[in-house]
C-alpha cells in the first residue's frame, strides 16, 4: 500500500473527527421539520455532502495504482461511482424528503441506503485493500445521523473493530494505527453531537407543551375574568330589571339595553382573548366598572389621573380593576369603592366586609395578572373596615 494513500485514509477520517464532516451529516436529519420545503438549505444543502467526498480521491489513487485483477477494478470503481451517488442521493433524501433519523424514525429507504453504502465499501476492498477505510467515517456519521441511536452504537463499534482487526492483523496493519485512533474519535465526538442535536429537539419539544399549556391557562384566566364580571353585572341588572317592569318601566327598558349591550361586549371579549387581541384601556374599564357599581347602588370615587401608568402598567390595571369589581359585586356589600391611581401604583379600595384571608380564582387570577406584568399584588383588610387592592410596579 502506497505511503499516500495510506495518508489519505488519516485524513479523511481526520476530517471527520475534527466535527467538520458530523456537522454537514447533522443537518439534513435534525432540521428538516423546522425548514420550509423550498428553503435554501434543503435546495443546496446536499453540496456540503459533496464537499467532504473530496477524501475519497484517494481510494481513486489506490485504484490507479491497485495491482489487482482487472475485473476487481472495474469493480472497485463502479462500487466507488455508487458511493458517491448514494450517499448524496441519501443525504439529500434525509433533508429534503423527510427520510428522518436522529430525531425522528428513518424511513426504510435510510436503511436502503445505509446497507448499499456498506456494499460498495466492501466490493473496493479487493482492489484498494486498506484503503477502504477511508469510506468508513461517512458510514459511521450516516448511521450516527440519519438512523436509530443503536445503529449509531453498533456501527461505530463495527468501524472500529474492522480498523482494528486491519491494524493488528494484517501485514502492514500498523501503518493505520493512526486512522485506528481516529476512528475512536470520530466516534466520541458523533456520539457527543447526536446526544447534544436529540437532547435540544427535547427541550425544544418540551418548551412548546410548556408554553401550549401556559397560553391555555392564560386563555383561561381571561375568559374567567371576562365572563365572571359580566356575567355578575348581568345578574345584578337582571334582578333590577324584576324590580322596575311594574312600577318603572322606561328604566326597565334602559336596563334591558345595557344587558343586552354588556352580553354583546362579553361575547366580543371572549373572541378577542381566544385570538390573544385582547386589550382593554384602563380609563375605558373605569367607566365600564363605574356603571356597573351603580347598578348595584355602589358609589365609585377615582383618585389620580389613568394617564401616569405607562401602557402595560394600564393593561394590568384594568385587569385588576375589572376582577376587583366583581369581587366588590358579589361578595363585599360595600357602599363606595374607591380607585387610587399614582405612579407606579394602582389601587381599587372598598368600605365593604373585609378580606377574610383564603383566595379564591378571583385573587388568584390577580396575583397571576400582576405578577405577569412585573408588579406586586396586596390583598388586605383595610385599617377602618373594607378591602385594599393594591399592584405595585
Amino acid at each position: 500500500m502506497t505511503d499516500d494513500v495510506t495518508q489519505g485514509a488519516r485524513e479523511a477520517s481526520a476530517a471527520a473527527a475534527a466535527g467538520v464532516a458530523p456537522a454537514a451529516w447533522a443537518a439534513p436529519f435534525s432540521r428538516h421539520d423546522r425548514a420550509g420545503a423550498s428553503s435554501p438549505w434543503e435546495r443546496f444543502g446536499w453540496v456540503m455532502a459533496a464537499v467532504w467526498l473530496v477524501f475519497l480521491v484517494y481510494p481513486v489513487l489506490a485504484l490507479l495504482r491497485a495491482d489487482a485483477a482487472p475485473a476487481w477494478i472495474v469493480t472497485g470503481w463502479v462500487a466507488l461511482g455508487a458511493f458517491v451517488v448514494i450517499y448524496v442521493a441519501g443525504f439529500m433524501n434525509g433533508m429534503s424528503f423527510g427520510g428522518g433519523g436522529l430525531t425522528s424514525p428513518p424511513k426504510p429507504i435510510q436503511w436502503a441506503v445505509f446497507a448499499s453504502l456498506i456494499v460498495c465499501t466492501v466490493l473496493t476492498v479487493p482492489a484498494v485493500g486498506g484503503s477502504a477505510l477511508s469510506f468508513l467515517p461517512f458510514i459511521m456519521s450516516f448511521a450516527s445521523y440519519g438512523l436509530t441511536r443503536i445503529a449509531h452504537w453498533v456501527t461505530s463499534g463495527a468501524g472500529i473493530a474492522v480498523t482494528a482487526a486491519v491494524v493488528f492483523l494484517t501485514p502492514d496493519g500498523m501503518t493505520y494505527l493512526t486512522v485506528l485512533a481516529i476512528m475512536v474519535l470520530l466516534a466520541v465526538v458523533n456520539t457527543v453531537s447526536t446526544t447534544l442535536i436529540i437532547r435540544s429537539a427535547e427541550a425544544e419539544s418540551l418548551g412548546l407543551e410548556l408554553a401550549t399549556s401556559e397560553g391555555r391557562e392564560a386563555v383561561a384566566r381571561d375568559v374567567h375574568d371576562l365572563v365572571g364580571h359580566s356575567l355578575t353585572v348581568v345578574s345584578l341588572k337582571a334582578q333590577l330589571v324584576r324590580k322596575l317592569i311594574d312600577s318603572d318601566p322606561e328604566r326597565a327598558k334602559a336596563e334591558l339595553a345595557d344587558i343586552e349591550s354588556l352580553t354583546a361586549e362579553a361575547i366580543a371579549g371572549v373572541r378577542a382573548t381566544v385570538a390573544g387581541v385582547r386589550s382593554a384601556a384602563l380609563i375605558e374599564q373605569m367607566t365600564s366598572c363605574g356603571d356597573a357599581l351603580q347598578s348595584a347602588d355602589v358609589a365609585m370615587e377615582v383618585e389620580g389621573d389613568a394617564r401616569v401608568l405607562s401602557p402595560a402598567q394600564s393593561l394590568t390595571a384594568s385587569w385588576i380593576l375589572r376582577e376587583a369589581t366583581t369581587n366588590v359585586l358579589r361578595h363585599a356589600g360595600a357602599q363606595t369603592v374607591t380607585v387610587r391611581i399614582k405612579p407606579g401604583s394602582f389601587a381599587v379600595i372598598d368600605d365593604g366586609r373585609g378580606f377574610a384571608g383564603g383566595e379564591g380564582n378571583g385573587v388568584r387570577g390577580m396575583r397571576e395578572r400582576a405578577t405577569i406584568g412585573g408588579a406586586t399584588l396586596t390583598v388586605r383588610s383595610g385599617e377602618t373596615g373594607g378591602t385594599h387592592v393594591e399592584v405595585a410596579w
